[in-house]
């Protein structure tokens, strides 16, 4: 049986998480898609470590890395954000398993209320992935984002609050 936790993101891991975020598989369905430096990489995780209410994560599975997270809008009751992939080579069901141990996390040990997903409009994997996991559409911002490819795409908003989560998992 294999062991999968999420654990906080440390500097050291700054070259892998940068590798997997500049693979273009990866890239490609970010809000920026230009290739990031490690200059710009550490200057973010810098600004990142200063907000108490954003969390970090790396995912493992069988101590291997496997996947990013990143929430912001962290605290007891309120409403926060997510952002993840998974590297590149991650085996099938790599995502699922990091979404749902973020959902525990912030669900039964951080006590939000709510959480909310944003996803580019051609992304069809994260699209089905929200949903397997029991986000609701919330609406669709109409083409606020020029992609890599220059064409203006859409953003489809998700939500998933605390109650609607835990009886899918009552039931």
């Amino acid at each position: 049986m294999s062991t999968e936790r999420l654990r906080p993101l440390r500097a050291e891991d700054l070259p892998l998480v940068r590798a997997w975020r500049n693979h273009p598989a990866v890239r490609q369905h970010m809000f920026t898609t230009h290739e990031i430096t490690a200059d710009e990489h550490a200057q973010w995780f810098q600004r990142q470590q200063a907000d108490a209410t954003r969390r970090l994560y790396l995912f493992e599975r069988d101590g291997v890395p496997q996947g990013f997270m990143h929430l912001s809008g962290v605290q007891p009751g309120g409403v926060c954000e997510w952002g993840f992939y998974a590297a590149p080579d991650a085996p099938r069901g790599t995502g699922r398993a990091m979404g749902a141990a973020t959902l525990a996390e912030l669900f039964e040990v951080e006590q939000v209320h709510k959480i909310r997903g944003q996803v580019l409009q051609g992304n069809q994997a994260s699209l089905r992935f929200h949903e397997a996991l029991g986000f609701q559409p919330e609406g669709v911002l109409p083409q606020p984002y020029v992609g890599a490819d220059g064409q203006r795409q859409d953003v489809h908003c998700y939500g998933l609050q605390a109650e609607a989560w835990r009886a899918t998992r009552a039931g």
